[in-house]
């Protein structure tokens, strides 16, 4: 019961408010000065001013007759007459959420452990087995929800049916994220890329990093990472469905002997197989493929592994270059031809 008519508690009360108002102020000036405390510093001066508001609060209810003893008595009694009608329910709860999270556990182990396995189609594996995790933690996890709200007495048939009405209103109204969710199954199961292929994607070109039934993310040679919708891929180029081509072209003069450069760029260009693994097939010298103003153009081609012909296109026209020079053979520089009438 309060006691307002008492004089010295509402003198205890405003004292108390004169302190808190104080020791507020107090705070707030050391916040002003101490900005270099950082975030961590400010909430935990913020936290010790709500404390005090809640001691301060407590004690002004203490002065006017609140009896603490009382009210945790009647609080006690309700929550252990809630916990002994509801004992079973919240016991099976606990251990619906033990056995969901070890069963997700479990699956993503045995998936990482399949995974981890080497072999041929060790990509396309690894995306399916994506796609499945993915799956079977959203399948538990609905299962578990609904078995909890059995536990606590709520009828999940009627909610089910409710579920499966709102999913039909929702699906004519997301029909976008319904095309996303078809075109990514196609693209899983038609074997269009897997995870860890070299792609371009509506004109962006990278490693794809991550598929699943709603979007794909792809990951370009500077780091960027663009998120597709699955339903928005049109059009695409799998470069890892076949070997890459480093094209080297360059020329020589008109006075040089064309056969013999040849020669020499096919006794020396195999070497460079021995220093860059990834070059499958000895350098392919095709010869001549323009006659230009100032010189005579050839071109070398070297297959490589896929995506791998950048590094071995720069190495090869080096070596081409250190080539000629070592043989005399001369890389013109362009010319102009000037004929003065008599």
């Amino acid at each position: 019961m309060f006691l307002f008519s008492t004089p010295l508690n509402i003198i205890l009360t405003a004292f108390l408010l004169l302190i808190y108002i104080a020791t507020a102020i107090i705070i707030n000036k050391v916040i002003m000065k101490r900005q270099e405390a950082g975030k961590k510093g400010i909430i935990w001066f913020y936290l010790l001013l709500f404390v005090l508001f809640v001691v301060f609060v407590g004690l002004i209810l203490w002065f006017f007759g609140l009896d603490y003893t009382t009210q945790f008595n009647n609080l006690w009694n309700s929550l252990n007459t809630g916990i002994g009608q509801k004992v079973g329910a919240i016991i099976g709860t606990v251990i619906t959420i033990f056995i969901t999270m070890l069963l997700i556990k479990v699956s993503n182990f045995l998936i990482k452990k399949a995974s981890q396995k080497e072999g041929p189609r060790q990509k396309r594996i690894t995306t399916i087995l994506k796609v499945v995790k993915s799956i079977i933690k959203y399948f538990l996890e609905i299962v578990a929800l609904l078995v909890i709200l059995s536990l606590w007495g709520v009828n999940v048939l009627p909610a089910l049916a409710g579920l499966g009405i709102m999913g039909i209103v929702i699906g004519l109204g997301a029909q976008s994220m319904i095309s996303d969710f078809i075109a990514g199954f196609f693209i899983i199961f038609e074997h269009h890329f897997d995870v860890g292929d070299i792609v371009e994607i509506n004109g962006f070109k990278g490693e794809v990093i991550d598929i699943g039934l709603k979007s794909t993310r792809v990951r370009n040679w500077k780091g960027d990472i663009k998120i597709l919708s699955n339903g928005s891929v049109t059009n695409i180029i799998n470069y890892s469905f076949t070997n890459s081509v480093a094209i080297i072209e360059f020329g020589i003069a008109y006075s040089e002997d064309i056969q013999k450069t040849i020669d020499i760029l096919k006794k020396e260009l195999p070497k460079y197989r021995e220093l860059y693994p990834e070059i499958i097939e000895d350098p392919n010298v095709i010869g001549v493929t323009s006659l230009e103003d100032s010189s005579v153009n050839m071109k070398v081609l070297v297959k490589t592994e896929t995506e791998k012909h950048y590094a071995v296109e720069r190495a090869v026209r080096q070596g081409i270059k250190e080539i000629l020079d070592k043989n005399n053979i001369e890389i013109p520089f362009p010319q102009v031809v000037v004929h003065k009438s008599e």
